[in-house]
């Protein structure tokens, strides 16, 4: 079967190598995550994962050949997959960044499928609208977050940051989104309580006791998008005050889903068949211990 999505090329119906691309990679679950949701699909489709930095990208890209059906890009390399991609969904061109390709006829795709991730993931939390939150780190993440939390109806979103300077972009996109987005220093007494945090620092990221404390005591739910370092500093902070925090699994879970169906159908909004199933074996996977 020959595929092709509204406004993309043919994609070769016999392409079916498929990578997660980064630097570093060892640690990265989307190869079993994509293995088991093959399976249960009855896709005959291979997924690697392969070391590639921001200076190797174009030429690791350009010796591609008609095999390939998509990657998967994780940091550093989603900001130049944005720029290398001929075409990019809305969430990818508000971001930034591209975290999927689809390696079609006409050059590759991008798409930004950690947004829907976190909003999937947050679903499943209860949380499907917000009036406002709280984000922890103003990192590439972060822009995501935003979004995220655009597409929950958030008006008013508090970036806490260590240089008030990074948030100048956030607040930019904020603009666009029709958020007001105000900075604030990691301090021991947050001005306002929130019912949601999403915390988008790396997961070894010092945070001190006290600001981590406060932060918990005004934070409502914490999404914390790591899940490679659990439990991270701000998650004590949640446990320590009786608070409820989750780790990034939800969020690599459901992104990981919409990538399959952009590489099976060209579209995140395209339910895969047998889609329930997949999932479950997905959830599978993150429930046994992580293997390199």
């Amino acid at each position: 079967m020959v595929l092709r999505a509204p406004g993309l090329g043919v994609l070769n119906p016999a392409a079916a190598r498929l990578e997660v691309w980064g630097d570093p990679i060892a640690h990265s679950r989307s190869p079993q995550l994509h293995a088991a949701a093959y399976d249960v699909l009855g896709l005959d489709w291979s997924y690697g994962r392969r070391r590639v930095d921001e200076a190797s990208f174009g030429a690791e890209l350009a010796g591609l050949d008609g095999s390939w059906r998509g990657l998967s890009l994780t940091m550093p390399l989603k900001g130049v997959a944005h720029a290398a991609a001929v075409s990019r969904d809305r969430r990818a061109e508000l971001t930034g960044a591209v975290n999927t390709m689809l390696l079609d006829t006409d050059g590759p795709r991008g798409f930004n499928t950690d947004v829907g991730g976190i909003v999937r993931a947050l679903a499943e939390e209860g949380v499907t609208a917000v009036p406002r939150a709280r984000i922890v780190g103003a990192g590439a993440t972060a822009t995501s977050a935003l979004v995220a939390l655009g597409e929950l109806g958030a008006d008013t979103v508090e970036i806490v940051a260590r240089r008030p300077e990074a948030v100048e972009p956030l607040t930019v996109l904020g603009g666009r989104l029709g958020i007001e987005v105000t900075a604030a220093p990691f301090a021991a007494s947050p001005s306002h309580d929130v019912p949601l945090t999403i915390a988008t620092l790396p997961g070894d990221a010092p945070v001190g006791d006290a600001a981590a404390d406060a932060l918990a005591q005004t934070g409502g739910l914490l999404l914390d998008v790591v899940y490679g370092h659990w439990p991270t500093a701000l998650s004590a902070a949640w446990g320590r005050a009786g608070g409820t925090a989750r780790s990034g699994l939800g969020m690599l879970l459901h992104q990981a889903l919409l990538q399959i169906r952009i590489f099976g159908h060209g579209d995140p909004d395209a339910v895969l068949d047998a889609e329930p199933e997949a999932l479950q074996a997905m959830r599978r996977v993150l429930e046994a211990p992580a293997t390199a």
